[in-house]
């Protein structure tokens, strides 16, 4: 297979994955694109070397986040220096209902490793080389996270409306 074969290959099932995940994490599916194809156009760039890595989403999954943030914090600059206010984040298209509304109230590093792992699919360590820690470090993110949501909707599920009674 040719160099060019094998990233179409890799793009055509990375991208879709990405762009979702980079979305869900940041709210906002115009930043989670553009992230997302400056770390395929990097991934592009230096294929030979990324094909070679051991996890080769890993690296794209960092890439994009790192992009993503850097455009957030540009984006928040930008607005202060022109004074503007933030019109809002578009629509989400994503995951919907009462848990992704509970994900996206997680602090950023758990909710980070949450769509990494559930919606993108990626394993612990490719999850560790997306965001910069170690595997034990994912693992325990990812733990805190999940024993955050159970209380959540068990705080849910114990509400009086919840279990059919009247206020």
């Amino acid at each position: 297979m040719t160099d060019d074969a094998a990233f179409e290959a890799w793009y055509r099932g990375l991208y879709p994955n990405l762009v979702a995940s980079i979305g869900i994490v940041f709210g906002d599916p115009d930043l989670a694109r553009d992230a997302a194809d400056e770390a395929v156009a990097r991934a592009y760039e230096r294929w030979p070397r990324v094909a070679a890595m051991s996890s080769p989403n890993g690296w794209a999954y960092q890439v994009a986040l790192n992009e993503a943030r850097r455009r957030r914090r540009r984006q928040a600059i930008e607005r202060r220096l022109l004074s503007r206010s933030a019109a809002g984040d578009p629509a989400l298209d994503g995951p919907t209902g009462e848990l992704w509304q509970l994900v996206r109230a997680l602090p950023a590093r758990q909710r980070t490793a949450v769509v990494l792992r559930h919606v993108a699919d990626l394993t612990e360590p490719e999850i560790g080389e997306a965001m910069g820690i170690s595997r034990g470090g994912v693992s325990s993110t990812l733990r805190a996270a999940h024993s955050s949501l159970r209380r959540q909707l068990a705080d849910v599920d114990d509400h009086p409306r919840r279990k059919g009674a009247t206020t």
